[in-house]
């Protein structure tokens, strides 16, 4: 099944070339910083405020806000899609890349807030979008401008999400793939990879590195002999304890040295263990990746990755967006597609 969506994704990356580089050399398309100055001036503000409400409440929604921005980027653009509902069980939310996706009542609160004070004026793609960088910046990370503009999208399919996510236990071959089709280039990855500084994940998405990485029953060699020793401490291999379908109880932290702090431990920790996913561990595998890796790793302030940081999440923010007369600006988020 993976080696199928390797190869149609291939063909699309292929296919899209053109048109990636059209896209990137137009982007914000309807997109600005302060779109609703004019509508709803206090929009960003009741955002932050909830956020901040939201998250003393449950410190753990900050990686999940931050998750949904990119999961919701990359399944047919940065639309809201992510937050429709399907009776059968068959939107982006039901795919298994989402099944541990946590934050649909944090958007949906804040949504019925702002409905209360500018009723059908901002979009759940937007409120994505700045709940992403607002969960960053409460977790002691940069403050950076959101572009907004956005329109809700009503279509919303859960092999979309299965088809265009990278999942874990990607190399980096695969990874450039799916990320160059959304115009988004090595450096880029290296930044946003830095997300895992915050966050936990199930055992379920690193057994395979743990237990049967090629088919023999066996580990990872990349893999640091002792972070995978305790790794194991905290995951069976498949069948013999925590559930393998991505969904047990356990949590691992993506990154040990952090916590839930936006910094550079991501960086140190992948270069000196290989990371939690394979996908971490693949940065290694890349010279402009690794190159970055090591920068950040070794950098003595955070200022330089906070900047790249933002440029990069703006970047991604424009992906395949919906503006002007397309899309919808509805009263709800999560309403049903079927």
């Amino acid at each position: 099944m993976w080696r199928e969506r390797r190869r149609r994704l291939l063909l699309v990356a292929a296919a899209a070339v053109v048109v990636i580089s059209a896209v990137a050399s137009a982007p914000e398309a309807g997109l600005q910083v302060g779109f609703y100055r004019g509508t709803c001036p206090i929009a960003e503000d009741v955002v932050l405020a909830e956020m901040k409400l939201i998250l003393m409440e449950d410190s753990t929604l900050m990686p999940s806000l931050l998750r949904m921005h990119y999961h919701d980027c990359f399944v047919q653009g940065c639309d809201g899609s992510i937050m429709l509902k399907s009776r059968k069980g068959k939107a982006e939310r039901d795919a298994l890349p989402n099944r541990s996706m946590r934050g649909y009542d944090a958007i949906e609160r804040i949504k019925a807030r702002l409905e209360t004070v500018c009723p059908l004026t901002v979009s759940c793609a937007d409120i994505i979008a700045i709940a992403a960088r607002d969960a960053v910046y409460l977790s002691h990370g940069p403050w950076y401008d959101v572009e907004t503009g956005r329109r809700d999208g009503n279509v919303s399919v859960a092999e979309y999400a299965e088809n265009d996510l990278a999942p874990p236990d990607s190399n980096i071959v695969d990874v450039k793939t799916f990320f160059s089709v959304k115009s988004l280039n090595s450096k880029d990855i290296a930044v946003l990879f830095g997300c895992h500084s915050i966050g936990t994940s199930h055992c379920g998405p690193i057994q395979q590195r743990l237990y049967n990485f090629t088919g023999k029953m066996d580990q990872d060699p990349s893999l640091d002999p002792d972070y995978a020793a305790q790794l194991r401490k905290l995951c069976p291999p498949p069948g013999a304890g925590d559930a393998d379908d991505g969904e047990g109880k356990t949590k691992v932290p993506l990154d040990p040295g952090s916590g839930y702090k936006f910094d550079l431990s991501y960086y140190r920790h992948v270069l000196a263990t290989g990371g939690l996913f394979q996908s971490d561990g693949s940065l290694l595998k890349d010279p402009v990746t690794r190159g970055y890796v090591e920068k950040m790793a070794n950098a003595s302030s955070p200022d330089e990755y906070y900047a790249d940081f933002a440029a990069a999440m703006v970047k991604m923010g424009r992906t395949d967006v919906l503006y002007g007369d397309l899309g919808e600006i509805r009263p709800t988020c999560g309403v049903f597609v079927d």
